[in-house]
């Protein structure tokens, strides 16, 4: 292992191996397929909820969300609050790789990474992504003065690579001739992405470098039925065709720009490609509102709020933060904030009074309506529809829990939750769409990693330990992952052992952040149908 050779971190947001696999085996991503010969590969399992805050937060610093605290796009105020606002740096309340290899004396260079902004003090470079606005990446670039550097780069542009709003416009309504915009419009992003990386690595000379490629989760949302094999129309129109082919070009695409990044890093370099969860087809949508309120545990404020005409399939994106008005409260004792966290909450007041309402009977709550959930069948073929029912202290442990919902849903194939009332418990799309999975991917290339291996199942958690060490760092006996010792060569841990140190201490929080993080009503608007755009919403 060179001390002196780079840590590349390749992160494919929501990339799955059954889409990868196909595209390699079809000629069209011949790098990765490379990468796969020349390195080790396995399932990288994703964490309660796998989404992509939580889930990229919980890769970067080895614990689970109830270690960190980011449970959602959208975070709690404070236990017990019924109001959310947007998740940001100052959410992470731990450690993370890049701040434990600039504390000793390495150098990072973090691209496109959600939760970045405000920026940290590291010792390097921060290019932030995510729900980063396009007009205040000026203030998300760290060090000062390197957004002024980087506007001398030609492929370097904000708002193509940062600006909700193009994407929404490209998608909202979803009509069919502007899907192929979508797609072509992730092409030109990842291009730039990728410049700027390439860029950066020549001048930065970093240690640690870290891009992550966030189209692959775009597309799959929107596009799913034109990437999976086994959802491709049997006899495409010539419309049907074209996305597919663009879909195509864009995995194609994205397998060059790896390929020359990683040309860029050397030869001795460790390569890391890791996506924070995976992807799969679904068609289902449940009303999880319309289900508590059915079942007695919620109100609604009125019978026009209840009886508001929106679409079956609409999840709720664009009413998130309706909650707060939409629910009675004097009566209403479980609710579901926000459809992506997969999750619901028991309020801490008595209905109707200041009185806290006692932990047995939350607890009661919570036994009933995991028995509840677990007893629904899908209309369509009177199959379970939840796999899964997890409590807060299962999903959740660690000092940040209370922040998290109280219970945690895993529906069967992966269906999608609505907030919004519904005559509808259960809709159903007319064609599937792609949503999250558990099964994420895992490869790695480099000195002392097997070669054309397949690894049993690993974590995302797993993957900070593994970069650190080979940094030559040591590992903070608190992460809850481990060193992966299975992608290892015999001897190579004999050779590099793992080092420990002690838990790391929260980070301080920022100072003279406040006016970053308070975005313009157009900004949080744009935040909103962003999310709306990635196809939690019809």
């Amino acid at each position: 292992m060179n001390s002196k050779a780079p840590v590349v971190l390749l992160g494919l947001d929501g990339a799955t191996f059954s889409v990868l696999d196909p595209y390699i085996q079809d000629g069209v991503m011949p790098f990765l397929g490379e990468l796969m010969r020349d390195g080790t590969r396995g399932v990288l399992r994703s964490i309660m909820p796998p989404l992509t805050p939580p889930a990229w937060t919980s890769l970067v610093t080895g614990k689970h969300p109830g270690q960190h605290g980011v449970f959602d796009f959208f975070q709690k105020d404070e236990p017990g609050s019924i109001y959310f606002s947007f998740a940001s740096s100052q959410n992470v309340h731990t450690a993370t790789i890049w701040s434990l290899a600039s504390e000793q004396d390495r150098k990072i260079l973090s691209l496109n990474f959600p939760l970045m902004f405000p920026a940290p003090p590291v010792n390097g470079a921060i290019v932030p992504g995510g729900m980063m606005p396009w007009r205040q990446l000026r203030l998300g670039c760290h060090p000062p003065g390197l957004f002024q550097r980087l506007q001398q780069l030609e492929a370097f542009e904000p708002r193509e690579m940062l600006d909700m709003e193009l994407e929404v416009k490209a998608i909202d309504g979803c009509p069919e001739e502007e899907y192929a915009d979508w797609v072509e419009l992730h092409i030109r992003r990842e291009k730039r992405w990728a410049a700027v990386a390439r860029h950066l690595m020549a001048e930065e000379q970093a240690d640690l470098i870290g891009i992550m490629f966030d189209g692959v989760d775009k597309l799959q949302h929107l596009c799913w039925r034109f990437i999976d094999p086994a959802c491709r129309p049997a006899e495409p129109n010539e419309w049907e065709q074209h996305m597919i082919d663009l879909c195509t070009s864009y995995f194609r695409s994205l397998d060059g720009l790896l390929s020359e990044i990683v040309a860029d890093a050397g030869p001795d370099a460790t390569i890391v490609v890791a996506s924070d969860h995976g992807f799969g087809p679904t068609q289902d949508v449940f009303h999880v509102n319309s289900w508590l309120e059915r079942e007695g545990y919620l109100f609604w404020t009125s019978e026009e709020e209840r009886a508001k005409k929106r679409e079956a399939t609409d999840v709720g994106f664009a009413e998130m933060t309706r909650h707060v008005h939409a629910i009675d409260w004097t009566r209403t004792v479980a609710y579901s904030a926000t459809p992506s966290s997969q999750g619901i909450h028991i309020v801490e007041k008595i209905p109707g009074t200041d009185g806290r309402m006692p932990e047995e009977a939350r607890a009661k709550i919570a036994v009933e309506l995991a028995a509840a959930l677990m007893e629904l069948r899908r209309p369509a073929d009177g199959l379970p529809l939840v796999d899964e029912v997890w409590t807060r202290e299962q999903a959740f442990a660690g000092p940040f829990e209370a922040l998290g919902p109280d219970l945690s849903m895993v529906l069967a194939d992966g269906g999608t939750l609505s907030i919004l009332p519904s005559d509808e418990i259960v809709a159903r799309r007319a064609q599937p769409r792609g949503h999250h999975r558990w099964e994420g991917v895992f490869i790695a290339k480099g000195p002392g990693i097997r070669k054309g291996a397949e690894v049993e199942e690993l974590t995302l958690v797993d993957i900070a330990p593994l970069l650190l060490h080979r940094l030559g760092l040591p590992v903070p006996e608190d992460m809850a992952g481990r060193l992966p010792a299975s992608i290892f060569e015999p001897g190579e841990l004999a050779a590099h052992p793992l080092r420990l140190a002690p838990a790391s201490p929260e980070p301080e929080a920022l100072v003279g952040v406040a006016d970053a993080l308070e975005l313009e009503p157009e900004e949080q608007a744009a935040l909103v149908e962003r999310l709306r755009a990635l196809g939690y919403v019809e």
